[in-house]
């Protein structure tokens, strides 16, 4: 059995005088409607929806104003869902590839100088070449002889077999050799 609804008068939250006529009920308290205003513009709160912060109300262009995310491709507010990547937040459509512009969202991409890129264009226009075959090199690569090799490409010039990196080796006409050979 619900209780009885209080005849008492109700006390605006703002002003503390007793409300005569129109009555305004919001965060847990009664207001006289004008007194129900937005934190951030001051103005009377009309709308059917507001936002809160810290338990305070705003109108909504305050609320976007001082508390949406912007977005780092549009550089307006995000009001739906965002995408946090690269230390900046995106809108979802705008988390996009720099090359072919593929949305990005739960894929592998890699960050070209702030940019995205997916693997397929990362390998096709950023990636380091190899000084063995000239193709991209999409994981680990041996540093040597002032150039990056895939690790299979850098090899002995002499018997063809791959150098690893706990072997040595020396230059023979400016080309790798193994020690053994």
């Amino acid at each position: 059995m619900s209780a009885p609804a209080s005849n008492e008068p109700k006390t605006c939250a703002q002003c503390k005088e007793t409300i005569t006529g129109s009555l305004l009920t919001a965060l847990g308290q009664s207001w006289h409607p004008e007194h129900f205003t937005c934190e951030g513009c001051k103005e009377p709160i009309t709308e059917v929806k507001f936002h809160t912060n810290e338990e305070k109300p705003y109108c909504s262009n305050c609320h976007i104003k001082l508390f949406a995310k912007t977005c780092h491709a549009c550089d307006k507010p995000i009001l739906d869902k965002c995408v946090q990547a690269m230390g900046v937040n995106w809108h979802e459509d705008h988390f996009v590839c720099g090359g072919c512009k593929a949305k990005l969202i739960g894929t592998q991409f890699m960050d070209v100088k702030g940019a995205p890129f997916c693997q397929k264009c990362y390998l096709a226009k950023h990636a380091d070449r190899c000084k063995g075959c000239s193709k991209p090199i999409a994981d680990k690569a041996v540093v040597a002889l002032d150039a990056k090799w895939h690790q299979m490409c850098f090899r002995c010039s002499k018997c063809e077999k791959p150098i690893t990196k706990d072997q040595s080796f020396q230059l023979h006409e400016g080309k790798p050799q193994c020690v053994k050979c």
